[in-house]
Protein backbone atom coordinates (compact mmCIF):
# COMPACT_ATOMS: atom_id res chain seq x y z
CA UNK A 1 0.00 0.00 0.00
CA UNK A 2 1.40 3.36 -1.07
CA UNK A 3 2.44 5.72 1.93
CA UNK A 4 0.60 9.01 2.72
CA UNK A 5 3.62 10.99 1.50
CA UNK A 6 3.42 8.59 -1.57
CA UNK A 7 -0.49 9.38 -2.28
CA UNK A 8 0.93 12.81 -2.27
CA UNK A 9 3.09 12.89 -5.03
CA UNK A 10 0.18 10.75 -7.42
CA UNK A 11 -1.75 11.60 -9.54
CA UNK A 12 -4.82 9.68 -10.66
CA UNK A 13 -4.95 8.49 -14.15
CA UNK A 14 -7.96 9.73 -15.72
CA UNK A 15 -9.20 5.92 -17.36
CA UNK A 16 -8.17 4.48 -14.23
CA UNK A 17 -10.54 7.02 -12.02
CA UNK A 18 -13.44 5.99 -14.17
CA UNK A 19 -12.64 2.89 -13.75
CA UNK A 20 -13.04 3.17 -9.62
CA UNK A 21 -16.17 5.55 -9.83
CA UNK A 22 -17.85 3.16 -12.27
CA UNK A 23 -16.70 -0.26 -10.06
CA UNK A 24 -18.36 2.01 -6.68
CA UNK A 25 -21.41 3.66 -8.86
CA UNK A 26 -23.10 0.90 -10.82
CA UNK A 27 -23.46 -1.60 -7.57
CA UNK A 28 -24.26 1.28 -5.15
CA UNK A 29 -26.78 1.94 -7.90
CA UNK A 30 -28.26 -1.54 -7.47
CA UNK A 31 -28.45 -1.36 -4.14
CA UNK A 32 -30.32 1.87 -3.73
CA UNK A 33 -32.58 0.24 -6.15
CA UNK A 34 -33.14 -2.97 -4.24
CA UNK A 35 -34.09 -1.02 -1.03
CA UNK A 36 -37.00 0.48 -2.38
CA UNK A 37 -38.25 -3.37 -3.58
CA UNK A 38 -39.34 -4.04 0.08
CA UNK A 39 -41.76 -1.78 0.26
CA UNK A 40 -42.97 -2.32 -3.62
CA UNK A 41 -43.20 -6.08 -2.96
CA UNK A 42 -45.39 -5.90 0.60
CA UNK A 43 -47.58 -3.36 -1.81
CA UNK A 44 -47.68 -6.50 -4.40
CA UNK A 45 -48.71 -8.52 -1.52
CA UNK A 46 -50.76 -6.82 1.00
CA UNK A 47 -52.49 -5.26 -2.13
CA UNK A 48 -54.67 -8.40 -2.43
CA UNK A 49 -56.14 -8.55 1.04
CA UNK A 50 -57.97 -5.08 0.23
CA UNK A 51 -57.79 -1.88 0.10
CA UNK A 52 -57.94 -1.04 3.74
CA UNK A 53 -54.59 -2.98 3.99
CA UNK A 54 -53.08 -1.51 1.02
CA UNK A 55 -54.55 2.15 2.79
CA UNK A 56 -52.68 1.00 6.10
CA UNK A 57 -49.48 0.19 4.51
CA UNK A 58 -49.38 3.18 2.44
CA UNK A 59 -49.17 5.95 5.59
CA UNK A 60 -47.35 2.90 7.93
CA UNK A 61 -44.34 2.82 5.31
CA UNK A 62 -44.25 6.56 4.94
CA UNK A 63 -43.29 7.03 8.25
CA UNK A 64 -40.64 3.84 8.01
CA UNK A 65 -39.18 5.43 4.83
CA UNK A 66 -39.04 8.95 6.64
CA UNK A 67 -37.51 7.61 9.47
CA UNK A 68 -34.67 5.23 7.79
CA UNK A 69 -34.14 7.90 5.53
CA UNK A 70 -33.83 10.60 8.15
CA UNK A 71 -30.46 8.05 9.45
CA UNK A 72 -28.98 7.52 6.42
CA UNK A 73 -26.27 9.78 8.07
CA UNK A 74 -24.87 6.28 9.47
CA UNK A 75 -24.10 5.33 5.95
CA UNK A 76 -22.44 8.53 5.10
CA UNK A 77 -20.43 9.54 7.66
CA UNK A 78 -19.55 5.78 7.88
CA UNK A 79 -18.53 5.68 4.37
CA UNK A 80 -16.29 8.94 4.87
CA UNK A 81 -14.66 8.37 8.35
CA UNK A 82 -13.47 4.41 6.93
CA UNK A 83 -12.09 5.97 3.27
CA UNK A 84 -10.32 9.18 5.12
CA UNK A 85 -8.41 5.93 7.63
CA UNK A 86 -7.73 3.74 4.81
CA UNK A 87 -6.22 6.69 3.01
CA UNK A 88 -4.18 7.59 6.19
CA UNK A 89 -2.95 4.00 6.28
CA UNK A 90 -4.90 3.71 9.48
CA UNK A 91 -6.50 0.09 8.70
CA UNK A 92 -7.11 -0.81 12.59
CA UNK A 93 -8.60 2.78 13.32
CA UNK A 94 -10.67 2.29 9.59
CA UNK A 95 -12.21 -1.13 11.29
CA UNK A 96 -12.54 0.40 14.84
CA UNK A 97 -14.46 3.10 13.36
CA UNK A 98 -16.99 0.82 11.71
CA UNK A 99 -17.33 -1.15 14.92
CA UNK A 100 -18.61 2.48 16.60
CA UNK A 101 -20.78 3.32 14.28
CA UNK A 102 -22.74 -0.42 13.85
CA UNK A 103 -23.22 0.18 17.98
CA UNK A 104 -24.69 3.00 17.31
CA UNK A 105 -27.16 1.85 14.43
CA UNK A 106 -28.20 -0.88 16.67
CA UNK A 107 -28.15 1.61 19.60
CA UNK A 108 -30.67 4.06 17.47
CA UNK A 109 -32.45 1.39 16.33
CA UNK A 110 -34.16 -0.37 19.29
CA UNK A 111 -35.06 3.43 20.81
CA UNK A 112 -36.66 4.44 17.29
CA UNK A 113 -38.43 0.79 17.41
CA UNK A 114 -39.54 1.35 21.17
CA UNK A 115 -40.98 4.82 19.82
CA UNK A 116 -42.76 3.31 17.06
CA UNK A 117 -44.23 0.50 18.81
CA UNK A 118 -46.02 3.02 21.74
CA UNK A 119 -46.68 5.78 19.52
CA UNK A 120 -48.02 4.15 16.25
CA UNK A 121 -51.61 4.78 16.35
CA UNK A 122 -51.42 8.49 17.55
CA UNK A 123 -48.82 8.92 15.04
CA UNK A 124 -50.24 7.57 12.23
CA UNK A 125 -53.93 9.36 13.26
CA UNK A 126 -51.95 12.34 13.24
CA UNK A 127 -50.70 11.81 9.20
CA UNK A 128 -54.39 11.28 8.26
CA UNK A 129 -55.36 8.07 8.73
CA UNK A 130 -58.76 6.59 10.83
CA UNK A 131 -60.52 3.69 10.79
CA UNK A 132 -59.87 0.43 9.36
CA UNK A 133 -57.21 2.21 7.56
CA UNK A 134 -55.70 3.24 10.88
CA UNK A 135 -56.15 -0.33 12.23
CA UNK A 136 -54.47 -1.94 9.31
CA UNK A 137 -51.22 0.74 9.68
CA UNK A 138 -51.02 0.47 13.18
CA UNK A 139 -50.89 -3.63 12.54
CA UNK A 140 -48.30 -3.13 10.10
CA UNK A 141 -45.76 -0.78 12.02
CA UNK A 142 -45.86 -2.48 14.88
CA UNK A 143 -44.99 -5.77 13.23
CA UNK A 144 -42.04 -4.27 11.24
CA UNK A 145 -40.68 -1.57 13.91
CA UNK A 146 -38.45 -4.84 15.66
CA UNK A 147 -36.73 -4.67 11.38
CA UNK A 148 -35.69 -0.95 12.61
CA UNK A 149 -32.05 -1.96 13.86
CA UNK A 150 -31.34 -4.58 11.27
CA UNK A 151 -32.33 -1.97 8.80
CA UNK A 152 -30.10 1.04 10.50
CA UNK A 153 -27.58 -1.82 10.90
CA UNK A 154 -27.84 -2.88 7.87
CA UNK A 155 -26.55 0.93 6.82
CA UNK A 156 -23.31 1.31 8.92
CA UNK A 157 -22.10 -2.04 7.39
CA UNK A 158 -22.72 -0.76 4.06
CA UNK A 159 -20.86 2.34 4.83
CA UNK A 160 -17.98 -0.22 6.42
CA UNK A 161 -17.37 -1.80 2.33
CA UNK A 162 -18.25 1.04 0.42
CA UNK A 163 -15.46 3.13 2.88
CA UNK A 164 -13.25 0.01 1.71
CA UNK A 165 -14.58 0.18 -2.06
CA UNK A 166 -16.71 -2.71 -1.85
CA UNK A 167 -19.85 -1.82 -3.16
CA UNK A 168 -20.57 -4.95 -4.56
CA UNK A 169 -20.81 -6.95 -1.18
CA UNK A 170 -24.20 -4.64 -0.10
CA UNK A 171 -25.43 -5.37 -3.67
CA UNK A 172 -25.83 -9.04 -3.17
CA UNK A 173 -27.11 -8.80 0.05
CA UNK A 174 -29.98 -5.89 -0.56
CA UNK A 175 -30.67 -8.46 -3.49
CA UNK A 176 -30.89 -11.24 -1.82
CA UNK A 177 -32.99 -9.71 0.51
CA UNK A 178 -35.40 -8.38 -1.88
CA UNK A 179 -36.19 -12.08 -2.82
CA UNK A 180 -36.28 -13.32 0.66
CA UNK A 181 -38.34 -10.71 1.78
CA UNK A 182 -41.24 -12.08 -0.81
CA UNK A 183 -40.81 -14.96 -0.07
CA UNK A 184 -41.12 -14.52 3.42
CA UNK A 185 -44.25 -12.08 3.16
CA UNK A 186 -45.94 -14.13 0.67
CA UNK A 187 -45.95 -17.19 2.83
CA UNK A 188 -46.77 -15.44 6.20
CA UNK A 189 -49.76 -13.29 4.72
CA UNK A 190 -51.18 -16.21 2.78
CA UNK A 191 -49.53 -19.43 3.60
CA UNK A 192 -49.72 -18.81 7.88
CA UNK A 193 -53.15 -16.26 7.08
CA UNK A 194 -51.70 -13.59 9.22
CA UNK A 195 -52.81 -10.49 6.81
CA UNK A 196 -50.88 -7.28 6.94
CA UNK A 197 -49.38 -8.07 10.20
CA UNK A 198 -47.41 -11.24 8.42
CA UNK A 199 -46.00 -8.79 5.74
CA UNK A 200 -44.73 -6.55 8.31
CA UNK A 201 -43.19 -9.35 9.88
CA UNK A 202 -41.31 -10.77 6.73
CA UNK A 203 -39.81 -7.22 6.38
CA UNK A 204 -38.59 -7.50 9.81
CA UNK A 205 -36.84 -10.67 9.91
CA UNK A 206 -35.37 -10.02 6.45
CA UNK A 207 -33.66 -6.92 7.81
CA UNK A 208 -32.29 -8.35 10.45
CA UNK A 209 -30.82 -11.27 8.54
CA UNK A 210 -29.43 -8.86 6.29
CA UNK A 211 -27.89 -7.17 9.23
CA UNK A 212 -26.27 -10.20 10.97
CA UNK A 213 -24.91 -10.93 7.31
CA UNK A 214 -23.47 -7.71 6.78
CA UNK A 215 -22.36 -6.70 10.23
CA UNK A 216 -21.06 -10.14 10.51
CA UNK A 217 -18.85 -9.31 7.52
CA UNK A 218 -17.34 -6.01 9.33
CA UNK A 219 -17.02 -8.44 12.61
CA UNK A 220 -15.24 -10.50 11.51
CA UNK A 221 -12.34 -8.42 9.43
CA UNK A 222 -11.92 -6.83 13.04
CA UNK A 223 -11.65 -9.89 14.98
CA UNK A 224 -8.43 -11.30 12.02
CA UNK A 225 -6.97 -7.93 12.99
CA UNK A 226 -7.51 -8.22 17.18
CA UNK A 227 -9.52 -5.49 17.59
CA UNK A 228 -12.41 -5.61 19.76
CA UNK A 229 -15.87 -5.23 18.74
CA UNK A 230 -17.02 -4.24 22.52
CA UNK A 231 -18.84 -0.61 22.27
CA UNK A 232 -16.14 2.03 22.85
CA UNK A 233 -18.04 4.99 24.32
CA UNK A 234 -15.80 7.63 22.95
CA UNK A 235 -15.99 6.13 19.61
CA UNK A 236 -19.70 5.96 19.53
CA UNK A 237 -20.03 9.76 20.77
CA UNK A 238 -17.43 10.58 17.80
CA UNK A 239 -19.75 8.89 15.42
CA UNK A 240 -22.96 10.46 17.24
CA UNK A 241 -21.16 14.02 16.52
CA UNK A 242 -20.13 13.28 12.85
CA UNK A 243 -23.59 11.92 11.79
CA UNK A 244 -25.35 14.52 14.08
CA UNK A 245 -24.54 17.40 10.63
CA UNK A 246 -25.73 15.03 7.95
CA UNK A 247 -29.10 14.49 10.06
CA UNK A 248 -29.86 18.04 9.86
CA UNK A 249 -29.22 18.48 6.59
CA UNK A 250 -31.40 15.61 5.50
CA UNK A 251 -33.99 16.87 8.03
CA UNK A 252 -33.77 20.24 5.87
CA UNK A 253 -34.17 18.10 2.37
CA UNK A 254 -37.27 16.64 4.02
CA UNK A 255 -39.03 19.17 5.04
CA UNK A 256 -38.14 20.41 1.28
CA UNK A 257 -39.82 17.53 -0.13
CA UNK A 258 -43.17 17.81 2.37
CA UNK A 259 -43.33 21.62 1.48
CA UNK A 260 -43.15 20.44 -2.03
CA UNK A 261 -45.89 17.69 -1.84
CA UNK A 262 -48.23 19.82 0.40
CA UNK A 263 -47.63 22.92 -1.95
CA UNK A 264 -48.94 19.88 -4.89
CA UNK A 265 -52.01 19.07 -2.74
CA UNK A 266 -53.56 22.90 -2.92
CA UNK A 267 -53.34 22.68 -6.20
CA UNK A 268 -55.44 20.30 -6.41
CA UNK A 269 -55.85 16.72 -7.83
CA UNK A 270 -54.69 17.71 -11.15
CA UNK A 271 -51.78 18.81 -9.94
CA UNK A 272 -51.13 16.13 -7.16
CA UNK A 273 -51.11 13.33 -9.90
CA UNK A 274 -49.04 14.83 -12.30
CA UNK A 275 -46.64 15.38 -9.71
CA UNK A 276 -46.24 11.85 -8.28
CA UNK A 277 -45.70 10.61 -11.58
CA UNK A 278 -43.18 13.41 -12.15
CA UNK A 279 -41.52 13.21 -8.72
CA UNK A 280 -41.16 9.09 -9.40
CA UNK A 281 -39.70 9.83 -12.31
CA UNK A 282 -37.06 12.48 -11.14
CA UNK A 283 -36.39 10.27 -7.41
CA UNK A 284 -35.20 7.26 -9.92
CA UNK A 285 -32.91 9.16 -11.88
CA UNK A 286 -31.75 10.95 -8.56
CA UNK A 287 -30.64 7.40 -7.67
CA UNK A 288 -28.38 6.99 -10.21
CA UNK A 289 -26.52 10.41 -9.29
CA UNK A 290 -26.56 9.37 -5.75
CA UNK A 291 -24.18 6.44 -7.22
CA UNK A 292 -22.00 9.02 -8.19
CA UNK A 293 -21.91 10.43 -5.26
CA UNK A 294 -21.39 7.33 -2.94
CA UNK A 295 -18.41 6.80 -5.15
CA UNK A 296 -17.48 10.92 -4.20
CA UNK A 297 -17.96 9.95 -0.79
CA UNK A 298 -15.02 7.12 -0.55
CA UNK A 299 -12.95 8.21 -3.11
CA UNK A 300 -12.35 11.87 -2.08
CA UNK A 301 -12.49 10.32 2.03
CA UNK A 302 -9.22 8.54 0.86
CA UNK A 303 -7.88 10.94 -0.31
CA UNK A 304 -7.70 13.78 2.03
CA UNK A 305 -6.80 10.85 4.15
CA UNK A 306 -4.10 10.63 2.40
CA UNK A 307 -2.97 14.27 2.50
CA UNK A 308 -3.30 14.12 -1.29
CA UNK A 309 -5.35 17.50 -2.34
CA UNK A 310 -4.03 17.10 -5.79
CA UNK A 311 -6.25 13.91 -6.08
CA UNK A 312 -9.08 15.09 -4.19
CA UNK A 313 -9.39 17.87 -6.87
CA UNK A 314 -9.26 15.44 -9.48
CA UNK A 315 -11.63 13.11 -7.95
CA UNK A 316 -13.55 16.27 -8.17
CA UNK A 317 -13.54 17.25 -11.43
CA UNK A 318 -13.92 13.78 -12.70
CA UNK A 319 -16.96 12.89 -10.65
CA UNK A 320 -18.84 16.32 -11.47
CA UNK A 321 -18.33 15.42 -15.21
CA UNK A 322 -20.39 12.61 -14.83
CA UNK A 323 -22.82 14.16 -12.61
CA UNK A 324 -23.49 16.67 -14.88
CA UNK A 325 -23.33 14.40 -18.05
CA UNK A 326 -25.24 11.74 -16.49
CA UNK A 327 -27.86 14.64 -15.25
CA UNK A 328 -28.10 15.46 -19.10
CA UNK A 329 -28.80 11.54 -20.10
CA UNK A 330 -31.62 10.91 -17.62
CA UNK A 331 -32.75 14.59 -17.90
CA UNK A 332 -33.07 13.61 -21.43
CA UNK A 333 -35.48 10.19 -21.25
CA UNK A 334 -37.42 12.10 -18.17
CA UNK A 335 -38.60 14.75 -20.89
CA UNK A 336 -38.89 11.96 -23.27
CA UNK A 337 -40.86 9.94 -20.28
CA UNK A 338 -43.11 13.41 -19.79
CA UNK A 339 -44.32 13.81 -23.22
CA UNK A 340 -44.74 10.28 -24.86
CA UNK A 341 -44.87 7.87 -21.50
CA UNK A 342 -47.71 9.69 -19.74
CA UNK A 343 -50.56 7.62 -20.93
CA UNK A 344 -49.20 4.85 -19.68
CA UNK A 345 -49.50 6.50 -16.15
CA UNK A 346 -53.12 7.89 -16.71
CA UNK A 347 -56.05 8.12 -18.77
CA UNK A 348 -57.14 11.73 -17.91
CA UNK A 349 -55.60 14.21 -20.70
CA UNK A 350 -55.67 16.95 -18.50
CA UNK A 351 -52.92 14.60 -15.86
CA UNK A 352 -51.08 13.84 -19.35
CA UNK A 353 -50.63 17.15 -20.19
CA UNK A 354 -49.01 18.43 -16.41
CA UNK A 355 -46.63 15.30 -16.14
CA UNK A 356 -45.48 16.54 -20.17
CA UNK A 357 -45.00 19.81 -18.90
CA UNK A 358 -43.34 19.49 -15.38
CA UNK A 359 -41.04 16.44 -17.00
CA UNK A 360 -39.64 18.59 -19.31
CA UNK A 361 -38.87 21.00 -16.67
CA UNK A 362 -37.49 18.65 -14.52
CA UNK A 363 -35.59 17.21 -17.74
CA UNK A 364 -33.82 20.26 -18.31
CA UNK A 365 -32.70 21.20 -14.59
CA UNK A 366 -31.20 17.45 -13.93
CA UNK A 367 -28.05 18.20 -14.99
CA UNK A 368 -27.50 20.68 -11.86
CA UNK A 369 -29.15 18.25 -9.66
CA UNK A 370 -26.28 15.73 -11.14
CA UNK A 371 -23.60 18.95 -9.75
CA UNK A 372 -25.61 19.16 -6.45
CA UNK A 373 -25.73 15.23 -5.95
CA UNK A 374 -21.85 14.81 -6.52
CA UNK A 375 -20.86 18.12 -4.23
CA UNK A 376 -23.03 16.40 -1.59
CA UNK A 377 -21.11 13.12 -1.95
CA UNK A 378 -17.79 15.40 -2.16
CA UNK A 379 -17.92 17.44 0.63
CA UNK A 380 -19.87 14.69 3.09
CA UNK A 381 -16.55 12.42 2.07
CA UNK A 382 -14.52 15.71 2.56
CA UNK A 383 -16.20 15.34 6.46
CA UNK A 384 -17.52 18.61 6.04
CA UNK A 385 -21.24 17.58 7.11
CA UNK A 386 -21.46 21.38 9.21
CA UNK A 387 -21.20 23.01 6.13
CA UNK A 388 -23.84 20.89 5.08
CA UNK A 389 -25.81 21.27 7.66
CA UNK A 390 -25.54 25.00 8.13
CA UNK A 391 -26.69 25.63 3.81
CA UNK A 392 -29.13 23.08 4.31
CA UNK A 393 -31.21 25.20 6.62
CA UNK A 394 -29.95 28.26 4.40
CA UNK A 395 -31.41 26.30 0.91
CA UNK A 396 -34.57 25.55 2.98
CA UNK A 397 -35.36 28.94 3.74
CA UNK A 398 -34.60 30.49 0.32
CA UNK A 399 -36.83 27.80 -1.44
CA UNK A 400 -39.61 28.49 1.18
CA UNK A 401 -40.85 31.36 0.08
CA UNK A 402 -41.22 30.25 -3.26
CA UNK A 403 -43.25 27.38 -2.47
CA UNK A 404 -45.52 29.20 -0.61
CA UNK A 405 -45.96 31.59 -3.20
CA UNK A 406 -46.97 29.04 -5.59
CA UNK A 407 -49.60 27.43 -3.02
CA UNK A 408 -51.23 30.99 -2.65
CA UNK A 409 -51.03 32.71 -6.07
CA UNK A 410 -50.79 29.38 -9.07
CA UNK A 411 -52.85 28.63 -10.88
CA UNK A 412 -55.09 24.87 -9.94
CA UNK A 413 -54.31 22.13 -12.67
CA UNK A 414 -51.53 21.89 -15.50
CA UNK A 415 -49.88 25.47 -14.63
CA UNK A 416 -49.63 25.62 -11.21
CA UNK A 417 -47.55 22.34 -11.53
CA UNK A 418 -45.25 23.67 -13.84
CA UNK A 419 -44.93 26.76 -11.67
CA UNK A 420 -44.35 23.88 -8.57
CA UNK A 421 -41.76 22.57 -10.67
CA UNK A 422 -40.16 25.61 -11.53
CA UNK A 423 -39.59 26.23 -8.18
CA UNK A 424 -38.75 23.08 -7.00
CA UNK A 425 -36.27 22.02 -10.04
CA UNK A 426 -35.53 25.68 -10.98
CA UNK A 427 -35.01 27.73 -7.45
CA UNK A 428 -34.62 25.00 -4.99
CA UNK A 429 -31.66 22.98 -6.74
CA UNK A 430 -30.22 26.08 -8.13
CA UNK A 431 -29.53 27.48 -4.52
CA UNK A 432 -28.42 24.14 -3.43
CA UNK A 433 -25.81 23.96 -6.45
CA UNK A 434 -24.66 27.92 -5.74
CA UNK A 435 -24.17 26.79 -1.59
CA UNK A 436 -21.99 23.55 -2.49
CA UNK A 437 -20.30 25.37 -5.92
CA UNK A 438 -19.34 28.15 -3.34
CA UNK A 439 -17.99 25.89 -0.85
CA UNK A 440 -15.10 24.40 -3.50
CA UNK A 441 -14.00 27.51 -4.89
CA UNK A 442 -11.52 27.33 -2.72
CA UNK A 443 -9.39 24.48 -0.67
CA UNK A 444 -11.07 24.94 2.79
CA UNK A 445 -13.51 21.97 2.65
CA UNK A 446 -10.04 20.01 2.03
CA UNK A 447 -9.13 19.04 5.21
CA UNK A 448 -6.54 16.31 5.30
CA UNK A 449 -5.19 13.65 7.10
Amino acid sequence: MDTPASNHQHTPDPRALDRSILAIAVPSLGALIAEPLFILIDSAIVGRLGTYELAGLGVASTVLTTLVGLCVFLAYATTAAVARHLGADRRTEALRAGIDGLWLAGGLGLLLTALLITTARPLLSALGANSEVLNQGVIYLTWSAPGLPGMLIVMAATGVLRGFQDARTPLWIASAGAILNAALSATLVWGVGMGIAGSGLGTAITQILMAVVLAGIVVRRALRENIPIAPARAGILLSMRGGAPLLLRTLSLRIALLLTVFTATGLGAISLAGHQVVYSLWGFAAFGLDALAIAAQTLIGNRLGASDRDGARTVLRRTLGWGVWGGAVVGGLIVAAGFFAAPVFTADTQVQNAIAWAALIAGITMPITGWVCVLDGVLIGAGDGVYLAKVGVLNLAVYAPFAIAVHMWAPAGVWGLVWLWGAFAGVFMLVRAATTGWRIRDTRWMRVG
